[in-house]
């Protein structure tokens, strides 16, 4: 677990554009359970976190087509919220920062983390917008 006051930032980073932070499982289970499409965003404190997925996500969640919702959960912080998420991203490995889009429940879109890193923020925001585009 990091301290609160090193990922307050980062949190507010997605939470100041409209993404939902998720606590636990309950809640990750709300979220993506249902119809309509979500996207869960794995936040984390690593530097592809901050100058690729976060820039990704506050820009691919300001194109005219997105999800229904937008939520993020915390590596690192709410255990109990990650791991419910990571088990509907099932099969890919866990990974952080990670993106994944869901349309009634299921998965359809997965950014893991090696696609991020080393990839310019408006790419990954680019590749977004074209599941957003495909799916909501």
């Amino acid at each position: 677990m990091y301290p609160e006051y090193l990922v307050e930032p980062m949190r507010k980073e997605l939470t100041n554009v409209g993404f939902e932070e998720l606590k636990n499982a309950q809640e990750v289970d709300s979220a993506i359970k249902g119809e309509g499409t979500v996207l869960v965003v794995v936040n984390s404190v690593c530097g592809c976190a901050a100058a690729n997925a976060r820039p990704a996500a506050r820009a691919a969640a300001a194109h005219e087509k997105h999800p229904d919702k937008l939520v993020t959960v915390f590596a690192g912080m709410e255990k109990e919220a990650v791991d419910q998420a990571r088990n509907y991203m099932m099969p890919f490995p866990p990974s952080s920062p990670a993106m994944a889009l869901f349309k009634d429940g299921k998965l359809v879109h997965m950014i893991e983390r090696h696609q991020i890193e080393g990839r310019p923020a408006q790419m990954i925001a680019d590749n977004l917008i074209g599941a957003f585009e495909q799916y909501c």
